[in-house]
């Protein structure tokens, strides 16, 4: 049975992530404030927002809908790192993560609006970033693209010269790993391929 999958998201990266694997979502922002969440373990602060995106949405979600609320923090020294506030934190964030290795950590929360029921999981990924200059922090800092994202950084845009090596699902990096989707649907009962149906 074919259903449709709504992104609780407003990220680019995560609506485009999910075209090119076939899917196309119907996208609703959740509104919920990441700054809400405190005082815990990065992967957990992942977890919850993606929770808490979810629900958002879920309550106004149509009864054939598959929710998927998503989000990533990235991991340095044990502290949880969201978008940087301004520009200044951004420099500030990248000559402390420069030559360093880090773990981004994203939560992913399916709620099936049929049944109720919801399924949760949390990718991770470690990410070693190169040894960038203070002409270059500046220069991608200036692009703005890095005030956007969890971390200060992308790998598929700008920022993806400035990372030399990952471990672990290249997806979970740019915001959703496919493959533990994939396993979250099928807890709930559902196949992976049958969201392709909804294709254009």
């Amino acid at each position: 049975m074919t259903r449709r999958l709504v992104l609780a998201s407003a990220s680019p990266a995560r609506l485009t992530t999910l075209r090119a694997a076939g899917v196309e979502p119907s996208v609703v922002v959740s509104g919920v404030d990441e700054d809400e969440v405190t005082g815990l373990p990065p992967a957990a602060v992942a977890l919850r927002l993606a929770e808490l995106k979810c629900a958002a949405v879920a309550r106004q979600a149509s009864d054939d809908s598959l929710v998927l609320g998503c989000d990533s923090v990235l991991e340095l020294d044990g502290r949880p790192l969201g978008k940087p506030a301004d520009a200044q934190e951004a420099v500030e964030r990248w000559r402390e993560m420069r030559g360093r290795i880090a773990v981004l950590h994203t939560g992913h929360c399916v709620h099936d609006a049929t049944t109720g029921r919801q399924a949760t999981g949390i990718g991770s990924t470690v990410v070693h970033f190169a040894n960038i200059t203070d002409d270059e922090i500046t220069a991608y800092v200036n692009s703005g693209e890095p005030l956007q994202v969890a971390g200060a950084f992308t790998i598929d845009g700008l920022g993806g010269a400035f990372v030399t090596r990952i471990e672990g699902d290249h997806h979970n990096v740019v915001g959703l790993s496919l493959p533990l989707l994939r396993e979250l649907l099928a807890e709930l009962g559902h196949s992976w391929t049958d969201l392709w149906a909804r294709r254009g």
